[in-house]
C-alpha cells in the first residue's frame, strides 16, 4: 500500500490538538528539545490499521534528522495486538514530531476500529468471503481509508475504486436499485448491464426491487444464462429482510432450473450475529456484503506516553518508567516510507 503525502493541514498542525502547538512554542522559546522515547498502545485488543499511514507521516517529519536521533519501531497494518501492547515506538527530538501526536493517534484509532469490526464479520462468515459496502455511511473524503481498513480486517473487496486501489484490488459491486427503478424491470436493467459493461465485470444482479426474489432470480438467469455470475438479495426491513428460508428457496429454484453456477450474495443490515445465523442454519450464501457494522464501528483509542527523556526513564503516575518490553516491534526504514 502506497499512501499519499500528508496533507497541508496535518503538516502545519492545523488538525492537531492546539495544546501540542502551544507546547512546541513554549519549548522553542525556552530552548528545550530533548531526545525522547514515545510509546503508543491501546487498552483494547484489535486488528491494527492506519499505522502504515502513520509511518509515512513520521518518515516525512523525521526524514532530515540524524539517524541516531530518529529511530522508529512498529507493528504493521493487519497485525493483531493485545491490550496495552506497544504498537509504535518513536525515539527522536520531541519538537521534530510532538506536534503530530494527534494525527498519528487519529490515523490508527479510526482505521483500527474499522479493521477490527471487519475481522469480526470475516470470522463469523468463514470460510465465505465478506465485502465492504460501508462507503455511504462516512464522509466521502475518507471512504478510501474505510474500505482499505475493511480489507486489512479481512474483507476480500470493497465498493469504492479509491479504497480498493489503496489495497491493490479492483472495486466490487453490483447495481443500485435506482438503475432497476429507472428501467422499470429487473431483466431490462440486467440486460443493459450486460450490454454496456466490460466483460471482466462480474454480472451480479439485484433481484429484490419489483417482484418476488426467487421469481426475479429465475427471470434474470434465463435472460443472461451462463453470463450471470450471481444475484444479490437485499430485501428491505419493511419486507422482513433477507432470511434463511428465502436463501434456501432461491438456491433451490435456481438449481432446479439448471442455474447451479449462479452465486447468492446477501446484504442489508448484516452484523456478526446475523451472519452467524445464516452460517449455523446452513444457508447457501456465497458471500456477505457488510456496511454499517464496519463503517459505524467505534474508534479504538490509542494513548501516547513519553517513557524516556534524554536517556532518563520517566512516566506519568500509574505507568512504569522506561521503554516497555515489546519483542514484536520491528525497525521502520524511514527512507522507504517517506512519501513522494
Amino acid at each position: 500500500m502506497r499512501r499519499r503525502r500528508p496533507s497541508r493541514e496535518i503538516l502545519t498542525g492545523e488538525s492537531a490538538d492546539v495544546y501540542f502547538a502551544r507546547a512546541d512554542e513554549i519549548l522553542a522559546a525556552e530552548g528545550l528539545d530533548p531526545l525522547v522515547t514515545l510509546e503508543i498502545f491501546s487498552r483494547r485488543s484489535g486488528v491494527l490499521c492506519g499505522i502504515d499511514e502513520a509511518k509515512v507521516l513520521i518518515a516525512h517529519v523525521l526524514g532530515d534528522c540524524p539517524p541516531d536521533e530518529a529511530q522508529v519501531q512498529a507493528l504493521s497494518d493487519g497485525d493483531s495486538f493485545d491490550s496495552r501492547e506497544v504498537v509504535l515506538r518513536i525515539r527522536a527530538r520531541y519538537r521534530a514530531f510532538g506536534l503530530y501526536e494527534t494525527a498519528i493517534l487519529g490515523m490508527m484509532a479510526q482505521s483500527t476500529g474499522w479493521a477490527t469490526a471487519a475481522r469480526e464479520c470475516v470470522e463469523a462468515a468463514a470460510p465465505k468471503p465478506v465485502i465492504s459496502f460501508g462507503a455511504r455511511h462516512v464522509h466521502p473524503d475518507i471512504t478510501d481509508t474505510l474500505d482499505y481498513a475493511a480489507i486489512v480486517g479481512g474483507c476480500v473487496g470493497a465498493s469504492t475504486p479509491a479504497g480498493a486501489r489503496l489495497a491493490g484490488l479492483n472495486p466490487t459491486g453490483t447495481m443500485p436499485h435506482s438503475l432497476v427503478l429507472i428501467f422499470g424491470d429487473t431483466v431490462r436493467a440486467a440486460e443493459a448491464f450486460d450490454r454496456v459493461l466490460s466483460p471482466d465485470v462480474p454480472r451480479v444482479v439485484l433481484v429484490d426491487t419489483f417482484r418476488d426474489e426467487a421469481e426475479e432470480a429465475l427471470r434474470v438467469a434465463y435472460a443472461l444464462g451462463d453470463r450471470l455470475y450471481g444475484i444479490r438479495l437485499d430485501t428491505p426491513a419493511e419486507r422482513g429482510r433477507v432470511t434463511v428460508d428465502l436463501v434456501h428457496e432461491v438456491r433451490a429454484r435456481l438449481d432446479q432450473a439448471g442455474f447451479g453456477h449462479v452465486r447468492i450474495i446477501v446484504s442489508g443490515g448484516l452484523d456478526p450475529e446475523r451472519i452467524r445465523s445464516f452460517q449455523e442454519a446452513g444457508a447457501e450464501v456465497d458471500s456477505f456484503a457488510v456496511g454499517s457494522h464496519i463503517s459505524g464501528a467505534r474508534p479504538i483509542d490509542f494513548t501516547g506516553d513519553l517513557k524516556e527523556i534524554d536517556g532518563r526513564p520517566i512516566a506519568k503516575r500509574g505507568r512504569i518508567p522506561g521503554p516497555t518490553e515489546s519483542p514484536r516491534l520491528q525497525p521502520v526504514d524511514l527512507s522507504a516510507w517517506r512519501a513522494s
